[in-house]
């Protein structure tokens, strides 16, 4: 009885775990952050003050607002990111039809010289 037991306590953590990694892996592959930061206000020690939502979706706002992806926040700050919205799985893999794979050669590519 005491080993029956001992196996479903031991099932129940793996399954925990599971649903634990389930739900990092999904908050992974979610859009990243965007915040809307203040162009001109970059700063070097705090990088680009954020500000309104509305200062990105509105071209009658007093500031230069453009969305920020990325990066740390801290406070009303926020640095290490980029204003270049990353693609969907992009990764180390080249990006097929954006021009930006490399085509090494090797079996099959049709490339290179055939030797002698």
């Amino acid at each position: 009885m005491a080993d029956a037991r001992r196996q479903l306590r031991s099932g129940t953590v793996v399954l925990g775990g599971m649903g634990l990694l389930a739900a990092a892996l999904t908050a992974c592959s979610s859009e990243p952050d965007k915040r809307c930061v203040d162009r001109d206000s970059y700063n070097l020690a705090k990088g680009y003050k954020v500000v309104a939502d509305k200062s990105c979706k509105s071209t009658k706002s007093s500031a230069n607002g453009a969305w920020y992806y990325g990066g740390k926040k801290k406070g009303s700050w926020v640095e290490g990111g980029s204003f270049t919205k990353p693609r969907k799985g992009s990764g180390s893999s080249g990006g097929g039809s954006h021009g930006s794979s490399v085509d090494r050669g090797g079996f099959g590519s049709g490339k290179g010289s055939s030797g002698g």
